[in-house]
């Protein structure tokens, strides 16, 4: 017996006293804590008197149905999951419970087996939801540096470092792989110097040529070159007595990196076509995907400039390194991007999250950011699902290379085949139980299995004696 079903309380309410003795039993068994109700007003006594997690409502009772006591409990415990029972089930029914804010509903007479899994899929729905409430708070605890996020001893080290550097004039260089967060780490950085109210001004050094970087970051004259109409400030006269960020710095030509160095070395520089030197107030904060050392190693980057932007090196590392941050920044990324779609997405199931985990994130924070978005758009409900995600993880085998077989990455409708087969074959073929373990209806699984052409056992064996006979 689980802690978790030791805490989990289920009220029944039926006016038939053999249902309520038979559930009481069942469930009990599954070491759950019972108590029941024979009828409405005894229900909503018991629901000011005691929260509960989860109450078994029959639809047809003397007095007070079901859905009145759905509506009562809802305004008394809004968290607590209602199932509405009834043996004369119709859609209106079952669309109005739903409504109403029933969890679901079940048909009289139904398995016990049906009952107990409906009742686990509860159970972890409530704890996964406790467990999003658990990390809203742990979202404003101090594991913030600006709009950076992070429990990891690790990235709590990166912002000590990038607190006490923000206070400094020293030109500071962010190492890290693409999707790192290095512009966020950036602006965080600026925002806590003493220049905090002057501008910030990104330049992405990689998104242009040489020509259009040396007019994006000096300016030019009237008249430098064709198309020049008028004078242009550039992005360091921008940033005076503020902050540049220098993206991906590692990138620029061998005339930029000269250029870049004399204004580092003497705080002046000339607009493209100009012949007077303008002074600027400016803080250099670059940051490059690069290895810049073995860049200066093979000549590629001038080791004078190396040194002049190294003064405060910070490195972000990767999120497969820091993967005890993943819960905390997809729920972070939940919340923002639900604001922003305008869904009602709360977390993610059990599964959904072990995904996540175990994936590599070679696009790091960025490439968890556009998965959750994706999984947002795509999800049916209040939970992101492992099959929202879109994350092929699984592999498998061919016959036919080296050694008789080689790897593969599987297509996502491929995995979806293989799984629901393997599930059919455990099964034995049972579609209900089968339905259950996939957490889908038989409906629903019925259409998977005429999509990929899966067959139950029995029916491939029937169609192999049909096929013997003829």
């Amino acid at each position: 017996m689980s802690d978790l079903s030791r805490r989990t309380r289920i009220l029944v309410v039926d006016d038939e006293e053999i249902v309520r003795e038979s559930l009481s039993g069942w469930l009990q068994k599954d070491g759950y804590t019972l108590a029941v109700a024979p009828d409405g007003p005894a229900a909503l006594a018991e629901a000011r008197r005691a929260p509960w997690s989860i109450l078994l409502v029959d639809l047809k009772m003397p007095g007070m149905d079901g859905l009145t006591v759905l509506e009562e409990v809802k305004k008394l415990q809004p968290e607590a999951a209602v199932v509405i029972m009834t043996a004369y089930a119709t859609i209106d029914t079952a669309v109005t419970a739903m409504k109403n804010g029933a969890y679901d509903y079940l048909v009289k007479p139904f398995d016990p087996e049906e009952l107990s899994h409906l009742i686990r899929r509860i159970v972890e729905s409530q704890a996964l939801l406790r467990e999003n409430v658990l990390l809203r708070k742990v979202l404003r605890r101090d594991y913030r540096f600006r709009d950076l996020l992070s429990k990891s001893p690790a990235m709590q080290a990166v912002f000590d470092l990038a607190k006490t550097a923000a206070r400094s004039p020293s030109t500071i260089l962010i190492l890290g792989e693409s999707g790192t967060g290095k512009e966020l780490l950036a602006r965080a950085i600026h925002a806590e110097s003493l220049r905090s109210r002057e501008p910030f001004v990104p330049v992405s050094c990689a998104a242009l040529t040489e020509t259009l970087l040396e007019s994006e970051l000096f300016g030019y004259e009237k008249g430098a070159f064709t198309g020049a109409g008028a004078r242009r400030q550039g992005k360091f006269e921008a940033a005076d007595r503020g902050s540049l960020f220098l993206d991906e710095i590692g990138d620029i030509s061998p005339k930029l990196q000269m250029d870049l160095l004399r204004v580092l070395e003497e705080r002046r520089f000339f607009r493209v076509g100009g012949n007077e030197p303008l002074h600027v107030d400016v803080r250099i904060l670059a940051a490059t995907n690069r290895d810049l050392k073995k860049a200066v190693a093979e000549g590629q980057f001038r080791e004078d400039l190396f040194y002049r932007l190294n003064v405060i090196p910070i490195t972000l590392p990767p999120l497969r390194e820091r993967k005890e941050d993943i819960p905390l920044l997809a729920q972070h990324f939940i919340e923002r991007l639900d604001a922003e779609l305008q869904r009602k997405v709360e977390g993610l199931t059990a599964e959904a999250m072990e995904i996540l985990m175990r994936h590599q994130w070679p696009g790091n924070i960025r490439e968890l950011r556009n998965t959750l978005e994706r999984a947002i758009v795509v999800a049916s409900g209040h939970l992101i699902q492992a099959k929202d995600l879109g994350l092929a993880l699984a592999a498998a085998t061919e016959p036919g290379a080296a050694g008789g077989e080689r790897s593969r990455l599987l297509s996502l409708s491929e995995v979806e085949r293989e799984h629901v087969a393997r599930v059919l074959k455990a099964t034995g073929g049972n579609v209900s139980q089968a339905a259950r373990v996939l957490g889908i209806d038989r409906v629903t699984l019925y259409a998977k299995m005429k999509k990929y052409d899966i067959r139950r056992p029995e029916d491939q064996s029937a169609e192999n004696e049909e096929t013997a006979t003829r």
